[in-house]
């Protein structure tokens, strides 16, 4: 019998219960932080998670029985690979299934941001009607920059071709070929910044991207665009986009992620009209929840029977290839 801790945060967990093979038991609840980690994980030999578990060094250390870290979704900045490579550890992950799940969350929020849709929601329960409200902006034959032009942002510029919106992408890494077939322009970061009506980051959170939209970034945007994050709360200084909100040096922003999850209530970023908010949850649609699940599951037990990985889902071997 292989036993596996799970985070509560992956649901629905009845789905995950039954895409596991029988001899493999699974033990739901972890709480925050690491000491909540290691004692969850104590005698674990798998880890069923997402984000929210603190997969750091000391973890990895304090549990020699675990092998095997399955992460659902793509980012994997939750996870120390070195030290899951130097401890033997495997990680796995599904890498591009929730794309088109985050990439409409990021139209979505680009929309309410830009149609008042949380402030005409407010007003409606205040008693007001329109004549109270602002007016709002557009997206169509607007101009759209996308900070990360992997999976997740090129299915954004796809959404957005129905908008008939100028779409410029930064990424260091992508091909000029790959923005062709989208209809994107691929351009610089500063260049994307000042032309762009609206900005939306779908970067992976790395030591390269951390803080990318700092201070200097937002003072090259529009006085009025709209920033989106649906990617990694690190990405943007988020004390930078607090002051230039409070300066008006911008015209709102929509919020998938955060510095720090979940996202303290005192935040000031819950004072803002321009602002809407929302809680990591842009990959947990039903489908694409479902469809990483049973990967996930599938790519677990596959490991646990000594079968071969697809090498697609594995980040760490922990044979100590990688």
């Amino acid at each position: 019998m292989v036993w596996c801790a799970v985070d509560d945060d992956i649901q629905p967990a009845s789905y995950l219960e039954s895409c596991v093979d029988d001899d493999v038991e699974l033990s739901f609840g972890i709480g925050d932080g690491e000491d909540a980690a290691i004692e969850a994980l104590s005698g674990a030999d798998g880890l069923f998670t997402t984000s929210r578990v603190p997969v750091t060094e000391t973890v990895l250390e304090d549990v020699p029985d675990l092998d095997l870290v399955a992460k659902i979704g793509t980012g994997l900045d939750s996870i120390d690979l070195d030290a899951a490579h130097q401890e033997g550890v495997t990680v796995v992950y599904t890498p591009g299934l929730n794309a088109r799940s985050v990439a409409e969350h990021a139209v979505s929020l680009l929309l309410a941001v830009n149609r008042n849709v949380l402030l005409g929601h407010r007003r409606l329960e205040e008693g007001g009607w329109r004549d109270t409200m602002p007016t709002s902006k557009s997206v169509t034959d607007t101009t759209i920059g996308i900070v990360g032009f992997g999976n997740v942002g090129q299915r954004i510029a796809g959404l957005l071709s129905g908008f008939q919106a100028d779409v410029l992408a930064h990424d260091p890494y992508v091909h000029p070929i790959d923005t062709d077939l989208t209809g994107a322009t691929l351009v610089g970061l500063s260049e994307l910044l000042e032309s762009a009506d609206a900005v939306i980051i779908s970067a992976e959170r790395t030591p390269e991207t951390e803080k990318l939209i700092d201070a200097q970034a937002l003072e090259t945007m529009k006085d009025d665009a709209t920033l989106v994050n649906s990617a990694r709360g690190p990405i943007v200084d988020q004390d930078a986009l607090i002051d230039a909100l409070e300066r008006d040096a911008i015209g709102g922003a929509g919020l998938d992620v955060f510095e720090t999850e979940p996202l303290p209530p005192d935040s000031p970023l819950h004072e803002f009209d321009n602002v809407v908010l929302t809680p990591h949850m842009g990959a947990s649609s039903l489908r694409a929840r479902k469809a990483a699940i049973k990967t996930l599951a599938e790519t677990a037990c596959d490991f646990f029977a000594g079968e071969e990985l697809n090498d697609r889902f594995v980040a760490v071997r922990g044979d100590g290839l990688r």
